[in-house]
Protein backbone atom coordinates (compact mmCIF):
# COMPACT_ATOMS: atom_id res chain seq x y z
CA UNK A 1 0.00 0.00 0.00
CA UNK A 2 1.18 3.53 -0.79
CA UNK A 3 0.30 6.08 1.91
CA UNK A 4 -0.10 9.86 1.55
CA UNK A 5 3.40 10.46 2.96
CA UNK A 6 4.95 8.42 0.16
CA UNK A 7 2.89 10.31 -2.44
CA UNK A 8 4.11 13.66 -1.10
CA UNK A 9 7.67 12.36 -0.87
CA UNK A 10 7.61 11.22 -4.50
CA UNK A 11 6.21 14.60 -5.58
CA UNK A 12 9.12 16.32 -3.86
CA UNK A 13 11.56 13.97 -5.61
CA UNK A 14 10.11 14.92 -8.98
CA UNK A 15 9.72 18.66 -8.39
CA UNK A 16 12.89 19.43 -6.42
CA UNK A 17 15.37 16.62 -6.95
CA UNK A 18 15.24 15.80 -10.70
CA UNK A 19 13.64 12.37 -10.32
CA UNK A 20 12.56 11.05 -13.68
CA UNK A 21 12.10 7.92 -15.72
CA UNK A 22 15.05 8.38 -18.04
CA UNK A 23 13.70 6.21 -20.82
CA UNK A 24 10.99 3.87 -22.04
CA UNK A 25 12.75 1.74 -24.65
CA UNK A 26 10.72 -0.47 -26.96
CA UNK A 27 12.73 -3.45 -28.13
CA UNK A 28 11.68 -4.77 -31.55
CA UNK A 29 12.85 -7.98 -33.22
CA UNK A 30 13.67 -7.61 -36.91
CA UNK A 31 14.41 -11.28 -37.52
CA UNK A 32 11.30 -11.69 -39.66
CA UNK A 33 12.47 -8.81 -41.89
CA UNK A 34 15.48 -10.70 -43.25
CA UNK A 35 15.63 -10.64 -47.06
CA UNK A 36 18.35 -11.06 -49.67
CA UNK A 37 17.10 -8.04 -51.60
CA UNK A 38 18.31 -4.78 -50.02
CA UNK A 39 15.36 -2.68 -51.16
CA UNK A 40 12.82 -5.15 -49.78
CA UNK A 41 14.83 -5.47 -46.56
CA UNK A 42 14.75 -1.71 -45.96
CA UNK A 43 11.01 -1.59 -46.67
CA UNK A 44 10.33 -4.41 -44.22
CA UNK A 45 12.47 -2.79 -41.50
CA UNK A 46 10.75 0.58 -41.88
CA UNK A 47 7.25 -0.94 -41.88
CA UNK A 48 7.97 -3.21 -38.92
CA UNK A 49 9.35 -0.42 -36.72
CA UNK A 50 6.74 2.20 -37.59
CA UNK A 51 3.91 -0.28 -37.05
CA UNK A 52 5.06 -1.68 -33.69
CA UNK A 53 6.25 1.67 -32.28
CA UNK A 54 3.46 3.93 -33.57
CA UNK A 55 1.98 4.39 -30.08
CA UNK A 56 5.22 4.59 -28.08
CA UNK A 57 5.63 8.36 -27.88
CA UNK A 58 1.89 9.13 -27.33
CA UNK A 59 1.79 6.49 -24.58
CA UNK A 60 4.85 7.95 -22.85
CA UNK A 61 3.36 11.45 -22.98
CA UNK A 62 0.01 10.23 -21.67
CA UNK A 63 1.68 8.51 -18.70
CA UNK A 64 3.66 11.68 -17.99
CA UNK A 65 0.49 13.76 -17.96
CA UNK A 66 -1.65 11.39 -15.92
CA UNK A 67 0.90 10.44 -13.26
CA UNK A 68 3.02 13.58 -13.20
CA UNK A 69 6.19 11.55 -13.69
CA UNK A 70 8.66 12.93 -16.28
CA UNK A 71 9.51 10.34 -18.94
CA UNK A 72 12.49 12.06 -20.52
CA UNK A 73 13.20 9.79 -23.49
CA UNK A 74 11.23 7.39 -25.66
CA UNK A 75 13.55 5.10 -27.57
CA UNK A 76 13.66 2.01 -29.77
CA UNK A 77 16.16 -0.83 -29.86
CA UNK A 78 16.32 -3.42 -32.64
CA UNK A 79 17.99 -6.74 -33.35
CA UNK A 80 21.72 -6.23 -34.15
CA UNK A 81 21.77 -5.05 -37.74
CA UNK A 82 24.87 -7.11 -38.61
CA UNK A 83 22.57 -10.15 -38.34
CA UNK A 84 19.62 -8.62 -40.17
CA UNK A 85 21.65 -7.31 -43.10
CA UNK A 86 23.87 -10.35 -43.62
CA UNK A 87 21.94 -11.77 -46.58
CA UNK A 88 21.47 -8.49 -48.47
CA UNK A 89 24.53 -6.34 -47.73
CA UNK A 90 27.68 -6.75 -49.81
CA UNK A 91 29.45 -3.46 -48.99
CA UNK A 92 29.65 -1.00 -46.07
CA UNK A 93 27.48 1.40 -48.09
CA UNK A 94 24.73 -1.22 -48.23
CA UNK A 95 24.65 -1.19 -44.44
CA UNK A 96 24.56 2.62 -44.43
CA UNK A 97 21.22 2.44 -46.27
CA UNK A 98 19.83 0.43 -43.36
CA UNK A 99 21.12 3.05 -40.90
CA UNK A 100 19.27 5.70 -42.89
CA UNK A 101 16.11 3.56 -42.86
CA UNK A 102 16.38 3.25 -39.08
CA UNK A 103 16.81 7.03 -38.84
CA UNK A 104 13.71 7.63 -40.96
CA UNK A 105 11.69 5.19 -38.86
CA UNK A 106 12.86 6.90 -35.66
CA UNK A 107 11.83 10.28 -37.07
CA UNK A 108 8.42 8.96 -38.11
CA UNK A 109 7.69 7.49 -34.68
CA UNK A 110 9.08 10.55 -32.87
CA UNK A 111 11.58 8.74 -30.66
CA UNK A 112 14.79 10.38 -29.43
CA UNK A 113 17.15 7.59 -30.46
CA UNK A 114 17.14 4.17 -32.07
CA UNK A 115 19.78 1.63 -31.04
CA UNK A 116 20.86 -1.65 -32.56
CA UNK A 117 23.19 -0.62 -35.36
CA UNK A 118 25.35 -3.24 -33.77
CA UNK A 119 27.62 -6.25 -34.16
CA UNK A 120 28.42 -8.98 -31.63
CA UNK A 121 32.01 -10.11 -32.27
CA UNK A 122 33.36 -11.29 -28.92
CA UNK A 123 34.89 -14.45 -30.44
CA UNK A 124 35.19 -13.64 -34.14
CA UNK A 125 33.85 -11.49 -36.97
CA UNK A 126 31.72 -12.72 -39.85
CA UNK A 127 31.98 -10.87 -43.15
CA UNK A 128 28.70 -9.16 -42.33
CA UNK A 129 30.00 -8.05 -38.90
CA UNK A 130 33.09 -6.50 -40.48
CA UNK A 131 31.11 -4.71 -43.16
CA UNK A 132 28.78 -3.19 -40.57
CA UNK A 133 31.69 -2.11 -38.36
CA UNK A 134 33.44 -0.46 -41.32
CA UNK A 135 30.19 1.34 -42.19
CA UNK A 136 29.81 2.93 -38.75
CA UNK A 137 31.61 6.25 -39.43
CA UNK A 138 29.49 7.06 -42.48
CA UNK A 139 26.31 5.68 -40.90
CA UNK A 140 26.63 7.94 -37.85
CA UNK A 141 27.67 10.93 -39.94
CA UNK A 142 24.61 10.69 -42.20
CA UNK A 143 21.97 10.04 -39.52
CA UNK A 144 20.73 11.94 -36.46
CA UNK A 145 19.06 9.39 -34.19
CA UNK A 146 20.91 6.14 -34.87
CA UNK A 147 23.15 4.71 -32.13
CA UNK A 148 25.77 2.04 -32.66
CA UNK A 149 27.45 -0.54 -30.40
CA UNK A 150 29.90 -3.40 -30.80
CA UNK A 151 30.45 -6.19 -28.27
CA UNK A 152 34.17 -7.01 -28.37
CA UNK A 153 34.57 -9.60 -25.63
CA UNK A 154 33.00 -11.68 -22.90
CA UNK A 155 33.95 -13.69 -19.87
CA UNK A 156 33.09 -16.90 -21.74
CA UNK A 157 34.93 -16.18 -24.99
CA UNK A 158 37.79 -13.82 -24.15
CA UNK A 159 38.70 -10.66 -26.08
CA UNK A 160 38.64 -10.35 -29.87
CA UNK A 161 41.82 -8.31 -30.32
CA UNK A 162 41.36 -8.07 -34.10
CA UNK A 163 38.03 -6.35 -33.53
CA UNK A 164 39.50 -4.17 -30.76
CA UNK A 165 42.25 -3.01 -33.12
CA UNK A 166 39.67 -2.26 -35.81
CA UNK A 167 37.44 -0.33 -33.39
CA UNK A 168 40.31 2.00 -32.47
CA UNK A 169 40.44 2.96 -36.14
CA UNK A 170 36.65 3.17 -36.46
CA UNK A 171 36.31 5.49 -33.44
CA UNK A 172 38.87 7.86 -34.94
CA UNK A 173 37.27 7.65 -38.41
CA UNK A 174 33.88 8.43 -36.86
CA UNK A 175 35.40 11.46 -35.16
CA UNK A 176 36.81 12.65 -38.51
CA UNK A 177 33.52 12.10 -40.35
CA UNK A 178 31.76 14.38 -37.84
CA UNK A 179 34.65 16.79 -37.23
CA UNK A 180 32.47 19.74 -38.24
CA UNK A 181 30.24 18.97 -35.23
CA UNK A 182 33.04 18.45 -32.69
CA UNK A 183 33.18 14.73 -33.51
CA UNK A 184 29.72 14.13 -32.03
CA UNK A 185 29.34 10.88 -33.97
CA UNK A 186 31.48 9.19 -31.31
CA UNK A 187 28.89 10.14 -28.67
CA UNK A 188 26.55 7.66 -30.42
CA UNK A 189 29.09 4.80 -30.49
CA UNK A 190 29.95 2.51 -27.58
CA UNK A 191 31.97 -0.70 -27.27
CA UNK A 192 31.17 -3.45 -24.75
CA UNK A 193 32.43 -6.49 -22.98
CA UNK A 194 29.61 -8.77 -21.77
CA UNK A 195 26.90 -6.62 -23.40
CA UNK A 196 23.40 -7.39 -22.01
CA UNK A 197 20.51 -8.27 -24.35
CA UNK A 198 18.03 -5.95 -22.64
CA UNK A 199 19.79 -2.63 -21.99
CA UNK A 200 17.40 0.35 -22.46
CA UNK A 201 20.13 3.01 -22.36
CA UNK A 202 21.82 4.56 -25.38
CA UNK A 203 24.15 4.35 -27.11
CA UNK A 204 24.41 0.66 -26.22
CA UNK A 205 20.83 -0.55 -26.52
CA UNK A 206 20.04 -3.43 -28.87
CA UNK A 207 17.28 -6.03 -28.88
CA UNK A 208 19.02 -9.32 -28.11
CA UNK A 209 18.18 -12.51 -29.98
CA UNK A 210 17.05 -14.10 -26.70
CA UNK A 211 14.24 -11.54 -26.45
CA UNK A 212 10.57 -11.75 -27.54
CA UNK A 213 9.17 -10.11 -30.70
CA UNK A 214 8.65 -6.86 -28.82
CA UNK A 215 9.25 -5.85 -25.21
CA UNK A 216 9.11 -2.75 -23.00
CA UNK A 217 12.26 -1.94 -20.98
CA UNK A 218 12.48 1.04 -18.63
CA UNK A 219 15.50 2.87 -17.31
CA UNK A 220 15.05 4.82 -14.07
CA UNK A 221 17.30 7.53 -12.74
CA UNK A 222 17.61 9.80 -9.74
CA UNK A 223 21.12 10.95 -8.71
CA UNK A 224 19.58 14.15 -7.38
CA UNK A 225 17.19 12.17 -5.17
CA UNK A 226 20.09 10.08 -3.85
CA UNK A 227 22.20 13.14 -3.11
CA UNK A 228 19.33 14.82 -1.24
CA UNK A 229 18.70 11.68 0.80
CA UNK A 230 22.30 11.62 1.97
CA UNK A 231 22.30 15.26 3.13
CA UNK A 232 21.03 14.17 6.53
CA UNK A 233 23.64 11.39 6.90
CA UNK A 234 26.87 13.40 7.21
CA UNK A 235 27.69 11.90 10.61
CA UNK A 236 26.35 8.40 9.97
CA UNK A 237 28.48 5.27 9.83
CA UNK A 238 28.63 3.13 6.69
CA UNK A 239 25.91 0.77 7.85
CA UNK A 240 23.43 3.61 8.23
CA UNK A 241 24.58 5.17 4.97
CA UNK A 242 23.98 1.91 3.11
CA UNK A 243 20.47 1.58 4.51
CA UNK A 244 19.63 5.09 3.32
CA UNK A 245 20.89 4.41 -0.22
CA UNK A 246 19.05 1.09 -0.35
CA UNK A 247 15.71 2.52 0.79
CA UNK A 248 15.99 5.48 -1.58
CA UNK A 249 16.75 3.16 -4.51
CA UNK A 250 13.65 1.15 -3.59
CA UNK A 251 11.47 4.26 -3.88
CA UNK A 252 13.05 5.34 -7.18
CA UNK A 253 12.57 1.88 -8.68
CA UNK A 254 8.91 1.73 -7.66
CA UNK A 255 8.28 4.80 -9.79
CA UNK A 256 9.93 3.08 -12.76
CA UNK A 257 7.96 -0.11 -12.14
CA UNK A 258 4.71 1.88 -12.21
CA UNK A 259 5.59 3.49 -15.54
CA UNK A 260 6.74 0.16 -17.02
CA UNK A 261 3.51 -1.61 -16.04
CA UNK A 262 1.38 1.17 -17.47
CA UNK A 263 3.29 1.35 -20.76
CA UNK A 264 3.14 -2.43 -21.13
CA UNK A 265 -0.61 -2.55 -20.47
CA UNK A 266 -1.49 0.34 -22.75
CA UNK A 267 0.59 -0.87 -25.68
CA UNK A 268 -0.22 -4.56 -25.13
CA UNK A 269 3.49 -5.38 -25.27
CA UNK A 270 5.20 -7.52 -22.59
CA UNK A 271 7.19 -5.79 -19.85
CA UNK A 272 10.85 -6.80 -19.94
CA UNK A 273 13.09 -5.26 -17.29
CA UNK A 274 13.80 -2.26 -15.11
CA UNK A 275 17.37 -0.99 -15.41
CA UNK A 276 18.46 0.39 -12.04
CA UNK A 277 21.31 2.51 -13.39
CA UNK A 278 21.74 5.95 -11.87
CA UNK A 279 22.14 8.19 -14.94
CA UNK A 280 23.11 11.84 -14.42
CA UNK A 281 22.30 14.91 -16.54
CA UNK A 282 24.07 18.26 -16.91
CA UNK A 283 21.44 19.81 -14.61
CA UNK A 284 22.85 21.22 -11.38
CA UNK A 285 22.28 18.76 -8.54
CA UNK A 286 21.65 15.76 -10.82
CA UNK A 287 25.16 14.37 -10.50
CA UNK A 288 26.82 11.12 -9.44
CA UNK A 289 29.88 13.16 -8.40
CA UNK A 290 27.70 15.18 -6.01
CA UNK A 291 26.71 11.94 -4.28
CA UNK A 292 30.39 11.18 -3.65
CA UNK A 293 30.79 14.62 -2.08
CA UNK A 294 27.80 14.01 0.18
CA UNK A 295 29.55 10.81 1.27
CA UNK A 296 32.54 12.84 2.40
CA UNK A 297 34.90 13.12 -0.59
CA UNK A 298 36.14 16.58 -1.51
CA UNK A 299 35.92 15.75 -5.20
CA UNK A 300 35.14 12.74 -7.38
CA UNK A 301 38.49 11.10 -8.00
CA UNK A 302 39.83 11.64 -4.50
CA UNK A 303 41.18 8.55 -2.66
CA UNK A 304 38.16 6.51 -1.63
CA UNK A 305 36.12 7.25 -4.78
CA UNK A 306 36.16 3.67 -6.05
CA UNK A 307 35.03 2.41 -2.64
CA UNK A 308 32.23 4.99 -2.55
CA UNK A 309 31.08 3.94 -6.03
CA UNK A 310 31.15 0.26 -5.04
CA UNK A 311 28.95 1.01 -2.02
CA UNK A 312 26.54 3.07 -4.12
CA UNK A 313 26.21 0.47 -6.86
CA UNK A 314 25.65 -2.44 -4.52
CA UNK A 315 23.06 -0.73 -2.34
CA UNK A 316 21.16 0.64 -5.37
CA UNK A 317 20.86 -2.92 -6.67
CA UNK A 318 19.81 -4.30 -3.28
CA UNK A 319 17.07 -1.70 -2.97
CA UNK A 320 15.98 -2.01 -6.59
CA UNK A 321 15.54 -5.78 -6.65
CA UNK A 322 13.05 -5.49 -3.78
CA UNK A 323 10.95 -3.07 -5.85
CA UNK A 324 10.86 -5.09 -9.08
CA UNK A 325 11.08 -8.80 -9.84
CA UNK A 326 12.51 -8.12 -13.29
CA UNK A 327 15.77 -6.22 -13.05
CA UNK A 328 18.24 -6.25 -15.94
CA UNK A 329 20.14 -4.11 -18.39
CA UNK A 330 23.29 -2.56 -16.97
CA UNK A 331 21.96 -1.70 -13.50
CA UNK A 332 25.03 0.20 -12.40
CA UNK A 333 25.91 3.86 -11.93
CA UNK A 334 26.88 5.73 -15.07
CA UNK A 335 29.79 8.12 -14.66
CA UNK A 336 29.86 10.05 -17.96
CA UNK A 337 32.17 13.01 -17.88
CA UNK A 338 30.30 15.31 -20.26
CA UNK A 339 26.82 14.61 -18.89
CA UNK A 340 27.63 15.19 -15.21
CA UNK A 341 28.53 18.69 -13.98
CA UNK A 342 30.22 17.32 -10.86
CA UNK A 343 32.43 15.03 -12.95
CA UNK A 344 33.32 17.95 -15.23
CA UNK A 345 34.32 20.01 -12.19
CA UNK A 346 36.46 17.13 -10.90
CA UNK A 347 38.33 16.89 -14.22
CA UNK A 348 38.86 20.65 -14.38
CA UNK A 349 40.19 20.68 -10.81
CA UNK A 350 42.65 17.88 -11.59
CA UNK A 351 40.99 15.40 -9.21
CA UNK A 352 39.82 12.96 -11.88
CA UNK A 353 42.01 11.29 -14.50
CA UNK A 354 41.48 8.72 -17.23
CA UNK A 355 43.27 6.12 -15.09
CA UNK A 356 40.99 6.80 -12.10
CA UNK A 357 37.92 6.43 -14.32
CA UNK A 358 39.31 3.10 -15.52
CA UNK A 359 39.73 1.95 -11.91
CA UNK A 360 36.15 2.96 -11.17
CA UNK A 361 35.01 0.73 -14.03
CA UNK A 362 35.76 -2.25 -11.78
CA UNK A 363 32.64 -1.42 -9.76
CA UNK A 364 30.32 0.21 -12.33
CA UNK A 365 29.13 -0.53 -15.85
CA UNK A 366 30.50 2.25 -18.02
CA UNK A 367 33.68 3.72 -16.57
CA UNK A 368 34.99 5.54 -19.64
CA UNK A 369 31.76 7.19 -20.73
CA UNK A 370 31.58 10.35 -22.85
CA UNK A 371 35.27 10.98 -22.32
CA UNK A 372 36.69 13.59 -24.70
CA UNK A 373 40.34 13.03 -25.67
CA UNK A 374 42.70 14.88 -28.04
CA UNK A 375 41.83 14.54 -31.72
CA UNK A 376 45.41 13.54 -32.62
CA UNK A 377 45.29 10.41 -30.41
CA UNK A 378 46.61 7.40 -32.34
CA UNK A 379 44.17 4.60 -33.26
CA UNK A 380 46.39 2.06 -31.46
CA UNK A 381 46.18 4.13 -28.28
CA UNK A 382 42.38 4.19 -28.51
CA UNK A 383 42.44 0.40 -29.05
CA UNK A 384 44.70 0.00 -26.02
CA UNK A 385 42.33 1.99 -23.81
CA UNK A 386 39.41 -0.10 -25.10
CA UNK A 387 41.34 -3.34 -24.46
CA UNK A 388 41.94 -2.34 -20.84
CA UNK A 389 38.23 -1.67 -20.32
CA UNK A 390 37.24 -4.94 -21.96
CA UNK A 391 39.74 -6.88 -19.82
CA UNK A 392 38.18 -5.50 -16.63
CA UNK A 393 34.77 -6.79 -17.73
CA UNK A 394 36.08 -10.15 -18.87
CA UNK A 395 37.99 -10.95 -15.67
CA UNK A 396 35.36 -9.57 -13.29
CA UNK A 397 32.42 -11.27 -15.05
CA UNK A 398 30.57 -7.99 -15.52
CA UNK A 399 29.53 -5.54 -18.21
CA UNK A 400 32.04 -2.84 -19.03
CA UNK A 401 31.99 -0.29 -21.83
CA UNK A 402 33.81 2.66 -23.31
CA UNK A 403 32.52 5.70 -25.19
CA UNK A 404 35.57 7.71 -26.24
CA UNK A 405 35.43 10.94 -28.27
CA UNK A 406 38.65 12.02 -29.95
CA UNK A 407 37.74 15.62 -30.79
CA UNK A 408 39.37 16.51 -34.10
CA UNK A 409 41.28 19.81 -33.94
CA UNK A 410 41.23 20.10 -30.16
CA UNK A 411 43.72 19.21 -27.44
CA UNK A 412 44.17 18.99 -23.68
CA UNK A 413 42.90 22.06 -21.86
CA UNK A 414 40.24 22.88 -24.45
CA UNK A 415 36.52 22.22 -24.04
CA UNK A 416 34.01 20.61 -26.39
CA UNK A 417 30.32 21.59 -26.30
CA UNK A 418 27.76 18.97 -27.36
CA UNK A 419 24.61 20.62 -26.03
CA UNK A 420 21.42 19.18 -24.56
CA UNK A 421 21.64 15.96 -22.58
CA UNK A 422 25.21 15.36 -23.77
CA UNK A 423 26.51 18.54 -22.09
CA UNK A 424 30.12 19.65 -22.48
CA UNK A 425 33.48 18.17 -21.58
CA UNK A 426 37.08 19.18 -21.00
CA UNK A 427 39.57 17.33 -23.23
CA UNK A 428 41.39 14.81 -21.00
CA UNK A 429 45.03 13.80 -21.53
CA UNK A 430 45.89 10.23 -22.51
CA UNK A 431 49.05 8.26 -21.81
CA UNK A 432 51.50 9.02 -24.63
CA UNK A 433 53.56 5.83 -24.42
CA UNK A 434 53.09 3.60 -27.45
CA UNK A 435 51.14 0.30 -27.41
CA UNK A 436 50.95 -0.34 -31.16
CA UNK A 437 53.18 -3.45 -31.14
CA UNK A 438 50.89 -5.01 -28.54
CA UNK A 439 47.68 -4.12 -30.40
CA UNK A 440 49.06 -5.26 -33.77
CA UNK A 441 49.64 -8.83 -32.59
CA UNK A 442 46.06 -9.70 -33.55
CA UNK A 443 44.19 -12.85 -32.61
CA UNK A 444 42.26 -13.43 -29.42
CA UNK A 445 43.04 -13.15 -25.71
CA UNK A 446 41.61 -16.38 -24.22
CA UNK A 447 38.86 -16.40 -21.63
CA UNK A 448 40.02 -16.49 -17.98
CA UNK A 449 40.15 -19.84 -16.20
CA UNK A 450 37.13 -19.08 -14.02
CA UNK A 451 34.95 -18.84 -17.14
CA UNK A 452 35.04 -22.62 -17.56
CA UNK A 453 32.03 -23.66 -15.48
CA UNK A 454 30.17 -26.27 -17.59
Amino acid sequence: MINIYEVLETNDMIEKENLDVRTITLGISLLDCVDNDLTRLNEKIYNRITNVAKDLVPTGKAIEKEFGIPVVNKRISVTPIALIGAAACRTPDDFVTIAQTLDNAAKTTGVNFIGGYSALVSKGMTKSDELLIRSIPKALATTNRVCSSVNLGSTKTGLNMDAIKLMGEIVLDTAKETADKDSIGCAKLVVFCNAPDDNPFMAGAFHGITEADAVINVGVSGPGVMRKALESEHDSDFGTLCEKVKKTAFKITRVGQLVAREASKRMNIPFGIIDLSLAPTPAVGDSIADIFEEMGLQRAGAPGTTAALALLNDQVKKGGVMASSYVGGLSGAFIPVSEDQGMINAVEDGALTLEKLEAMTCVCSVGLDMVAIPGDTKPSTISGIIADEMAIGMVNQKTTAARLIPVIGKGVGETVEFGGLLGYAPIMPVNQFDCSDFINRGGRIPAPIHSFKN
